[in-house]
């Protein structure tokens, strides 16, 4: 880079990709501090070393940022979908494909239906509910917990992707 290109002359590319052809490395440097940025090397195994115009600085960040970008983990999250007993058939299929997306984006889904007032001396309908989502969802989750009470008034299931 810069001072440290010894060997003369050399292919030069500007900052746009446009050749400039062989030049001697002085004038090459010349070129690179007028332009405000640096001559690097860039193929230094040819016959002349091929030579580049660029911001050094700012191809370094980007070269950094694409690395730590392709590095990150996704966190498994538990995501939680509310339901009722006497919920209808349009909501449920909503329902479904909401909890479809988390899935598909490697969160777990926790199924919970709520029971208030006399709901709560039917937790057959609830169950029902329940298992027809799990079965819907089987070709991309498994069961991480069936259908159970909780707390008296909720009954949960909860799914994780494949």
């Amino acid at each position: 880079m810069n001072e440290q290109i010894r060997i003369s002359p050399v292919r030069v590319i500007n900052y746009d990709g446009e050749k400039l052809g062989i030049i001697e490395t002085l004038e090459a440097k010349s070129l690179a501090l007028e332009a405000g940025m640096d001559l690097v090397e860039v193929a230094p195994k040819e016959n002349p070393p091929v030579c580049r115009i660029m911001d050094y600085g700012k191809f370094k960040y980007e070269q950094k940022k694409r690395l730590s970008k392709n590095t990150k983990v996704h966190q498994t999250q538990m995501k939680e979908i509310r339901l009722r007993p006497k919920i209808g058939e349009h909501d449920i299929d909503f329902k479904m494909k909401k909890a479809r997306d988390f899935l598909a984006h490697h969160d777990k889904v926790k199924l919970n239906v709520m029971f208030r007032g006399r709901e709560n001396a039917h937790h057959e309908r609830g169950r029902q509910i329940l298992e027809s989502i799990i079965a819907s969802l089987e070709d991309i989750s498994k069961v991480e917990k069936p259908p159970g009470m909780e707390s008296g008034r909720s009954m949960s299931a909860i799914l994780a992707p494949k």
